[in-house]
Formats: C-alpha cells, structure tokens, sequence
C-alpha cells in the first residue's frame, strides 16, 4: 500500500472554508477510483496559520498515477481551492505503508516485507 503525503497552509481566516471544500472526500470522486483504500485530513494550527496534512491510502503507485499523470509527484490541487492556500507544498511525498495498527481492526496495508514475519506477528 501506498501513502500519498501532502501539506499546504491557509491563514486562521480561510482555515474553515478550506476544510469544508475537503470533506467528506479530499478530491471529487476520490472514492469511486480504483486502488484508493482511505484518508486521512490533519489539521493543526501552526503560529499565524493553519496547517492541513492530507493522508491519500492507494493500493499501487500505479494507483496514483492513473489520478495524478505521469508526474506523479505534482500535487493536485482543484482550482477553485487554492484561493484558500496561502502557500503549499508544489510536490507530494510517497510512502510505502510498511505497518500499522488500528484499536478497531486490523490495519490492511501489505507489502513484501509481511512475508518475512510469523503469522501471529502479522498485524498489517
């Protein structure tokens, strides 16, 4: 599995609009695209402003590709929000989700490295 990771930042003022336009789906759509597993929003504020962390689960890179294009890394950003942004990262970050937990369940992600471990440590 992988984790696409991104940041931008919104003044306190804009903060609230800014989330709005991200729930209850980060990017219209999102769900229905195939090899998307979940996310997560984060926001804390940060000094003068607000810092938003987007969490985008995806079964592949490949995945990712198909929504994002052959660049990949570019960070996607519908126009109508940037209005909101009063700076964000122009790149997103990604991750191979490698473990987790989950008090309610078993976190699904799977990688290569799960075949190495004893069954009753396989947690992820």
């Amino acid at each position: 599995m992988i984790a696409r990771v991104w940041r931008g930042w919104t003044t306190t003022e804009d903060a609230d609009g800014y989330e709005g336009h991200l729930k209850p789906e980060l990017l219209p759509g999102l769900s229905k695209v195939a090899g998307f597993r979940g996310s997560y929003l984060l926001r804390r504020v940060a000094g003068d402003e607000v810092e938003f962390v987007t969490i985008i689960l995806w079964d592949s890179i490949e995945a990712v590709r198909a929504v994002a294009g052959a660049d990949y890394e570019r960070a996607v950003i519908p126009e109508e929000r940037k209005k909101y942004l009063k700076r964000f990262e122009e790149r997103a970050a990604h991750f191979e989700v490698v473990g987790g937990t989950m008090k309610d369940g078993i976190c699904q992600a799977q990688s290569h490295r799960e075949k190495r471990w004893p069954k009753e440590r396989r947690r992820f």
